[in-house]
């Protein structure tokens, strides 16, 4: 291809049972310049020996052969060859493959047959990521544990996670979750939102993004997420906000729901690349959600003006202060106000005897139609109502974390992490 004549060679093994698939590839390869297909294996323990003879930059690599699966021997090449770049390709096609790949240390995957302009640009960009990393190796001074997990020392952030939460369903969380972030997010403060709506998320669609990793991805992989590793499962959005997808399924979900740990380390490692983390959770109360809640700097607290709503953010106010959480730690925002409820947020304060920290206006034409669209409405006008109480939620909570005075030390101490059922601690 022109442009790509200069490039260096990009060696590439593949390993497939089929030799007719294995043709097929080296075929589609040869006329690209950059590329150079330097070995085929007919098995998994064949390709590991070729794998440590040509060090190849990218390896295609099949699932179903006959001696070792293409996973296992992921495993190893990835151990052996810590520089090589891993692309399952396979027609077992769905999220359990994925996952299983993705634990192997697999840096992509694609359906069998791949279409040549998705072939080429991945080992294109696995093939820049390969050198990478072979000078990661040969940096002296490089600590062998950074060399292959491929972290490399970098400035923390120490961004802020927000959790967005309503005890009662419909209040208009991943409203105010997808545009809360677009209002802070700048060229020095970058922003990421986090879909903890398990089951039934819908942060993707209404950002209108798809992408074949999602917060599975990330959780099975939370002991090793490296700089590549979290841009890839990572969505952008044209406003420069970054999306952590949620599960593809409501079973996918529960491997994300049983392993808070491994939650709560994506979250940590999302901190240091980005000022806020937003977190979007669905209307239920589980130990994974209260792993949200202790992660949380701050828990923008989404009601709406009706009884019930009010009556659910009570409970949750006194949950709160059973599980020790300080005062400061919860925004109560009243979204979808309107005069015609008859409940204003100053009713709301004395009735629950909390301070209303921010109000949304209720514009169901407004919102409706970004919904609809995938257009989160604070990509366009914020002279609009609805778009103003955002700005001015936003602008709050830029001041919540703004330098001040140091705390009392009493006010310093941070809610322990609880060892098992609900609302236990230590």
């Amino acid at each position: 291809m022109a442009g790509q004549s200069n490039a260096p060679k990009i060696n590439v093994l593949i390993v497939d049972d089929v030799a007719e698939t294995r043709e097929n590839i080296r075929k589609l390869l040869q006329f690209e310049p950059d590329i150079d297909v330097v070995a085929m294996a007919r098995t998994g323990r064949e390709g590991i020996q070729l794998a440590k003879e040509t060090k190849p930059h990218v390896v295609l690599m099949d699932i179903n052969m006959p001696d070792m699966d293409g996973i296992q021997a992921t495993e190893v090449i990835v151990r052996e060859v810590p520089s090589a770049q891993i692309v399952i390709v396979s027609v077992q096609s769905d999220t359990d493959y994925l996952r299983r790949a993705m634990l192997a240390g697999a840096r992509d995957f694609l359906a069998k047959p791949p279409s040549a302009d998705e072939l080429i640009n991945t080992i294109r960009r696995l093939g820049e990521m390969a050198r990478q990393r072979e000078q990661m190796i040969s940096s002296a001074g490089m600590p062998v544990a950074a060399v292959m997990s491929g972290r490399e020392p970098r400035k923390s952030v120490n961004g802020k996670i927000v959790v967005v939460y309503s005890p009662k369903g419909g209040s208009g969380c991943t409203t105010l979750a997808t545009n809360l972030a677009i209002a802070l997010q700048t060229e020095e403060t970058k922003v990421v939102v986090v879909d903890a709506s398990f089951q039934f998320g819908d942060v993707g669609v209404f950002f209108n993004l798809k992408n074949k990793y999602n917060l599975v991805s990330a959780a099975a992989r939370a002991d090793e997420l490296d700089d590549d590793f979290v841009q890839s499962v990572l969505t952008a959005h044209p406003s420069g906000v970054k999306v952590l997808l949620g599960p593809a399924t409501p079973e996918d979900a529960e491997v994300v729901m049983s392993n808070p740990g491994g939650l709560r380390r994506v979250l940590d490692r999302l901190q240091g690349d980005f000022a806020y983390v937003i977190v979007d959770t669905a209307a239920v109360l589980r130990d994974v959600e209260l792993s949200l809640f202790d992660a949380a700097e701050r828990i923008l607290l989404v009601a709406t003006p009706d009884i019930p709503a009010l009556k659910n953010v009570k409970l949750f106010f006194d949950l709160a202060e059973k599980l020790s959480y300080p005062p400061k730690k919860m925004l109560l925002v009243m979204n979808k106000m309107d005069r015609r409820s008859g409940i204003t947020a100053a009713n709301v304060e004395e009735s629950i005897k909390h301070t209303v920290n921010g109000q949304i206006p209720l514009d169901d034409k407004v919102v409706l139609s970004s919904i609809n669209a995938g257009v989160p409405f604070m990509t366009g006008s914020r002279s609009l109502p609805v778009a103003q109480g955002i700005a001015e939620l936003a602008q709050k909570l830029r001041d919540e974390f703004a330098p001040k005075e140091p705390p009392p030390e009493e006010d310093k101490k941070k809610t322990t992490t609880r060892p098992g059922g609900l609302f236990q601690r230590r």
